[in-house]
């Protein structure tokens, strides 16, 4: 079976000959550059500058040689820009704080400031503040916020995120229909659409690490406090978000046809550690409508599965994403309140496909032994993969400082549950 076939039932949720894996498929399933680099040592491969797919946080590019040693059966489809809204031509080499080799975007420019830290600009562009910072030994950039303080009583939700949301243009579509059609007839691997576009109200995105001149209500706490005191706000900006992304969906759907297995559509976290961020009713009235709308026009116009992003505790909202029309959720966060692999196995299984849940991120595979992470790994893999509906793949993505042995021991216990060992 190839990797496309395995995929193709796994997200119709039929049992394929072994349990699908994705490593490097989108911004939220990769890994730091630095733990990349070195697991790529670990496993005898060679050793060059890990490409930086994903500049914001630092996440390598798997090749051809990492997804044939693990058996990889995923691959992204990345739009030409970035987060930070650099190009993805990565020509200029690179060193990472601890000193790991990277090639970096052509157009990546950046500080390297007295206290170690480092800044990044918007769009490589320096007559602008910087966007993005990490500090001094950091494996990943956090948003620097940079909106002046908003008028209440003089609100331009729409003028306010003009520059977030625009039209992809003809060059942008014909990179997706060029790249998607190379990875479609070169290699059988599944291809995840990574074009984003509906993640309301992310916090990654709502500062505006790509905008030069970013405007009106940017910060997380400020939004939070949007979402009950200036609803109309929220929804205007919302509103425009969809109409993009709808006429974005249709260019999309042109450059690239059917060959896609599923689409990335949303990164917005709606849980903490222990509950969510809102309430049900709040999402229900606020969030779901404009999400409904986009899932139904990609349900009634393509075969693609549409891939959701939310960490956190996001039990009771499971219910409404699978009601309004989202296939499959990662991270699959089992740590989080109400989160238990049994339960949402039992519960949701047949209704949703989980993408994720391998292997707590936080705390065991940085922290614990090889074999505590080899014993989770081989529990998720027990629970998640029966009956299909299942894609391994860490909770969220592999940060820097993991021990290469915690590495080797998930690899080595995924290894085992797929061969039935």
């Amino acid at each position: 079976m190839t990797s496309r076939e395995r995929i193709k039932l796994a997200l119709n949720h039929q049992q394929p000959d072994q349990i699908p894996l994705d490593v490097g498929g989108c911004g939220q399933t990769g890994i730091n550059a630095s733990t990349l680099y070195r697991l790529h040592a670990g496993l005898g491969l060679a050793q060059a500058p890990i490409d930086i797919c994903e500049p914001f946080q630092l996440l390598g590019t798997v090749g051809e040689d990492l997804r044939t040693a693990l058996g990889v059966d995923v691959v992204p489809l990345w739009n030409p820009t970035t987060l930070m809204g650099t190009s993805n031509r990565r020509t200029q080499a690179w060193r990472m704080p601890d000193g790991t080799p990277t090639m970096m975007a052509d157009n990546f420019v950046f500080d390297v400031l007295a206290d170690g830290s480092i800044t990044a600009y918007p769009q490589g562009d320096r007559t602008v503040p910087p966007s993005v910072r990490m500090p001094a030994g950091g494996f990943f950039f956090d948003n620097i916020d940079r909106s002046p303080e908003f008028d209440d009583d003089n609100l331009t939700p729409r003028e306010d995120y003009a520059a977030n949301y625009g039209l992809a243009t003809p060059e942008t579509c014909r990179y997706w229909a060029e790249v998607s059609k190379s990875l479609y007839e070169k290699t059988d691997y599944a291809i995840m659409g990574v074009m984003g576009g509906m993640g309301l109200g992310d916090s990654a995105e709502l500062p505006g690490p790509f905008v030069k001149h970013p405007r009106g209500i940017r910060t997380m706490q400020d939004w939070l406090v949007a979402l009950s005191a200036y609803p109309e706000y929220v929804e205007a900006v919302f509103e425009l978000q969809t109409e993009v992304m709808l006429q974005n969906l249709i260019k999309y759907r042109d450059a690239v046809g059917d060959r896609i297995e599923c689409l990335f559509v949303s990164g917005t976290d709606f849980g903490t550690q222990n509950h969510t961020f809102i309430s049900r009713q709040m999402f229900r009235e606020l969030f779901k409508p404009y999400y409904r709308r986009v899932n139904d026009w990609i349900h009634s116009n393509t075969p693609w599965k549409t891939f959701y992003h939310s960490c956190g505790a996001v039990y009771d909202f499971i219910p409404e994403f699978i009601d309004m029309g989202v296939d499959i959720l990662n991270p699959v966060q089992c740590s989080a309140g109400g989160m238990e692999p049994r339960r949402l196995k039992a519960e949701f299984g047949k209704d949703i496909v989980f993408w994720g849940g391998g292997v707590n991120t936080q705390v065991t595979l940085p922290f614990g032994t090889p074999d505590e992470v080899y014993r989770e790994v081989r529990e998720r893999c027990d629970i998640f993969s029966a009956d299909g509906g299942f894609v391994f793949a860490a909770i969220h993505n592999i940060v820097g400082n993991v021990p290469l042995e915690n590495m080797l021991a998930m690899y080595h216990a995924f290894e085992d549950a797929r061969r039935g060992a």
